[in-house]
């Protein structure tokens, strides 16, 4: 996987979200390196990091990552489907996280409300005709709140053209990527989790929030009043200070 890694310090992997790639994180990356080695991947798909035919998996494909780059245990940061990848992980192999944090996360576990459904429908149906810079607006619209700039936007805009220029035609190659999607124990997970809702986002992932804050063992709920989806680029300073704040939580005094 194509990544970048910046500091020196416990490992800390940050895991875009569905419409993004790694270059959503440029405003988090700096100050969490003053204290950490931040790797940002860009998954199977997304950004640089090309997709190949077959049958893989985005939780195998980090774990991966971090045995390349001899890193024992790490802390997980995801966004959205970034937020899904990092439960897999932390749930498959949880003797390699140590910490989680899950930004508006996905999750399959929960049926998707009349909100979700509907956005699964319009842009599907963009999709269907041709109609990519409509589906693109489609999930900036979605996804975004009131506080992201005009530049933000436009950064989201080109990650997710990107991305459906990448996925959409490799579903018509003779063996098409065949993403496995693992269904986490939560019950499994041990390490200590910050879920994070945003009081703007849609209802389904406000939902999965709530459920996930319940069912993880060490897990707390943070909910966010002026957060949309992407929190970490709607208030980027703010986002970064309270995945700092709970890291310093849980780290060794001394």
């Amino acid at each position: 996987m194509s990544h970048d890694v910046l500091g020196s310090g416990p490992p800390i992997v940050l895991l875009h979200s569905g419409v993004c790639d790694r270059r959503m994180w440029t405003p988090q990356v700096g100050r969490l390196a003053q204290t950490a080695r931040v790797i940002a991947p860009d998954l199977r798909g997304f950004g640089e990091t090309p997709l190949l035919p077959g049958d893989f998996s985005c939780a195998d494909d980090v774990v991966a990552l971090l045995d390349a780059l001899t890193v024992a245990t790490a802390v997980l940061v995801g966004s959205s489907f970034g937020g899904r990848v990092a439960l897999e992980v932390a749930s498959t192999y949880s003797d390699r996280v140590s910490g989680l944090v899950l930004l508006c996360p996905a999750y399959s576990g929960l049926a998707p409300t009349a909100a979700a459904q509907s956005f699964a429908q319009q842009e599907d149906a963009l999709l269907e005709a041709g109609a990519l810079d409509s589906a693109v607006e489609l999930n900036v619209t979605t996804w975004l709140g009131p506080d992201a700039d005009d530049a933000t936007r436009d950064l989201v805009r080109e990650m997710q053209r990107h991305a459906f220029d990448v996925q959409i035609p490799a579903d018509s190659w003779p063996e098409p990527p065949k993403p496995q999607p693992i269904s986490p124990d939560l019950s499994a997970i041990t390490a200590p989790t910050l879920v994070v809702a945003g009081g703007l986002d849609m209802d389904h992932f406000q939902a999965i929030a709530a459920y996930l804050a319940a069912e993880i063992p060490q897990a707390q709920l943070l909910s966010l009043s002026w957060a949309a989806h992407l929190p970490s680029l709607e208030r980027p300073a703010e986002t970064t200070t309270l995945i700092t704040d709970f890291l310093e939580s849980f780290a060794p005094k001394g």
